[in-house]
């Protein structure tokens, strides 16, 4: 060894050497989560403009405005498309390393849960539009406030996913929203046992009785997989707790 190399420092690794990159990491974790959250705030916004779309359609179709109901059912199958697109984007991004590893799959299937709602919707609307099914008169008021009903559960749906998300509100909150859901969602169950014994105790041909029942089906999914929304963003709060 020369005498230049043996008069150089030795540089002794310090104890916070290995945290530097630990740290950015951290911050790459957490630039990458506020690019998610912006995604899964616009997939919900999407998803309940599908919804509200979904509902004008179905009540044109049964208010005998076929015409204005087809048109809207197309919007319907279009603002589905956008939120799956969404989606896959959401996926991406958790891929590439957004979120900690304990939440990312928990954060995929809650975007897949939302868009459960949004394919129930276009689901709906496609049975009516593509069956045309024969609503008589004397259920058509019943029929357009079970939709209404159904649909409504993405409301409280929104507000818990937006606690959740923004940070804004306690978890207690978050849980209240869910908790809305779920009780809006029992609601729709009784109004559709109600409007199924109406419907078997009527006059009407068998066959017509099944194809009407089958359009309640159609309806009340859409609250139903709202409901599982829900459920989901419960377990993912209460992951994310500290």
């Amino acid at each position: 060894m020369n005498d230049c190399a043996a008069n150089l420092p030795v540089r002794v690794p310090g104890p916070d050497a290995a945290v530097i990159p630990i740290f950015w990491r951290i911050v790459m974790i957490f630039k990458k989560e506020k690019e998610v959250i912006k995604l899964i705030i616009e997939h919900l916004e999407k998803v309940e403009e599908c919804i509200v779309t979904g509902e004008k359609a179905l009540t044109c179709y049964i208010s005998g405005e076929k015409k204005e109901a087809k048109l809207l059912s197309r919007q319907v199958d279009s603002l589905e498309s956008q939120a799956d697109s969404i989606t896959e984007t959401i996926r991406d991004r958790l891929y590439s390393g957004a979120y900690l590893p304990l939440l990312r799959e928990d954060i995929y299937r809650l975007v897949e849960c939302m868009d459960k709602v949004a394919n129930a919707m276009e689901a709906c609307c496609d049975f009516f539009l593509n069956q045309r099914p024969s609503i008589p008169e004397e259920f058509k008021t019943s029929l357009i406030e079970i939709i209404r009903k159904s649909t409504g559960t993405v409301i409280p749906l929104r507000e818990a996913v937006l606690c959740f998300l923004e940070g804004k509100c306690p978890e207690e909150t978050t849980r209240v929203h869910t908790k809305d859901v779920g009780l809006e969602e029992s609601e729709v169950d009784k109004c559709e046992w109600d409007l199924t014994k109406l419907i078997f105790t009527s006059s009407m041909e068998h066959s017509f009785k099944i194809h009407l029942k089958q359009c309640l089906n159609t309806i009340v999914e859409i609250s139903d997989r709202a409901e599982d929304a829900a459920d989901h963003l419960d377990l993912v709060t209460l992951k994310a707790m500290f």
